[in-house]
């Protein structure tokens, strides 16, 4: 038996035997035909729904209000800008950031992703029901410097369309350069399927049943032709309705091939998980956060709240509290279109943040990612780590800077 639970970050697929399941980000990046001009670039954030806005001045008043109200509340200093001017500096020897530091500081090195094809150039393009899709190396990642050997410039991309992969899963497609033709898409985003004019749900449940099949044959070993022999168990979150329901299910019989399946909430799971009948759920995910009470092994819809920002708020928090404590090197840090950016900030956000009163200051590297490019490495004297978090309490601080939950019909 498989368990599938997808998030809007991450899926969790394994099996019903193991401790652990296997975890791995929910997106995919599609190779895009053609030259990289810039009606190319204006097809691609449409493709990948990048439409940031500026907050509003009411909406900076709130942030600013809720920023206010932490630092009050956790007994904090106000920020010494002329101090913090000389707290971070960009280290000169490269290899000190990979050979002295600990391995702690080590995992938040992320390489860009090798986008070639491991396969001979005549060989077919890898479709979606192709049988030797298994065979296509799509882990392994190459040296850093071996991307501006082969991938740069515009004019090899027209002589090696076929050397690109038509697809790419996992972290991978999080760590690939920008200038690379490639486009990423999320299937489902803020607790729904990630439905738009430009992302119709005949598309969603294609990229749904590449990125579960590629897991399915990479990570779990289980190929098409074994899978009639597997049953399936489908752990969605409360905030899918039932349309949405119905087509993962759809993904997984149909298109997966599984024998069976049947589909569990996941505030049900984690109850009867935990040995218990009656209890009150809260699930903070990357991008939604729910609460639910379970009695007597029922869900109590009444009880249900669901709060529109996560693990992924936090993390860009992080980054506009350290900026505007002036203690962020001047460097471009995007998450949004960059998302390698928002992988270093989530791993800062786990080792360094959490709730506690009083000053909460750390040293801690911060990566800069330029296109096809080593990291520049930079020691930083973080402050007011546990701001960010608060906004759990505060979710003002958190206000959405980027796209919206996706329309509801």
């Amino acid at each position: 038996m498989v368990v599938i639970n997808p998030g809007s970050a991450n899926v969790k697929i394994g099996l019903a035997s193991w401790q652990t399941p296997v975890v791995v980000p929910h997106c995919i990046a599609h190779y895009m035909r053609g030259p990289m001009d810039e009606e190319a670039q204006i097809a691609k954030r449409n493709r990948e729904q990048v439409f940031t806005s500026p907050l509003s001045s009411a909406q900076q008043s709130e942030r600013e209000e809720a920023y206010h109200m932490i630092v009050s509340h956790l007994k904090l200093q106000p920020e010494n800008h002329e101090r913090v001017k000389e707290s971070w500096f960009r280290k000169k020897d490269h290899s000190d950031g990979y050979n002295s530091q600990s391995k702690l500081n080590e995992e938040t090195i992320f390489p860009w992703t090798y986008v070639r094809e491991e396969k001979n150039s005549n060989s077919p393009d890898n479709g979606i029901d192709a049988d030797d899709e298994a065979d296509i190396n799509m882990n392994e990642e190459k040296p850093e410097g071996m991307d501006e050997v082969n991938d740069s410039g515009d004019d090899e991309i027209n002589d090696c369309t076929n050397t690109f992969r038509s697809f790419i899963c996992g972290d991978e497609a999080l760590k690939i350069s920008p200038d690379q033709p490639y486009f990423l898409r999320h299937p489902i985003r803020r607790g729904h399927l990630n439905v738009s004019q430009f992302y119709p749900v005949q598309q969603i449940s294609e990229d749904l049943y590449r990125i579960w099949d590629w897991i399915l044959r990479e990570k779990l070993r289980i190929s098409q032709k074994n899978r009639h022999m597997f049953s399936a168990v489908l752990v969605v979150s409360e905030t899918f309705d039932n349309r949405e329901m119905k087509e993962m299910l759809s993904v997984v019989l149909r298109d997966l091939q599984f024998n069976s399946a049947v589909i569990h909430q996941e505030s049900l799971s984690a109850t009867f998980g935990n040995g218990v009948s009656t209890s009150c759920v809260v699930n903070i995910g990357a991008q939604v956060a729910s609460v639910l009470c379970i009695e007597d092994g029922v869900a109590v819809p009444a009880t249900g709240v669901t709060l529109p920002f996560g693990g992924e708020d936090i993390s860009r928090c992080l980054l506009w509290a350290q900026q505007r404590r002036q203690t962020w090197p001047p460097i471009d840090t995007d998450p949004m279109g960059k998302p390698i950016d928002l992988l270093m900030l989530n791993r800062l956000k786990e080792t360094q943040c959490k709730i506690k009163d009083g000053e909460l200051n750390a040293f801690a590297d911060v990566h800069c990612y330029k296109a096809n490019l080593p990291s520049e490495v930079y020691r930083v004297h973080l402050s007011a780590l546990n701001v960010p978090p608060m906004g759990l309490f505060y979710p003002s601080i958190l206000m959405a800077d980027e796209y919206p939950p996706p329309p509801r019909p």
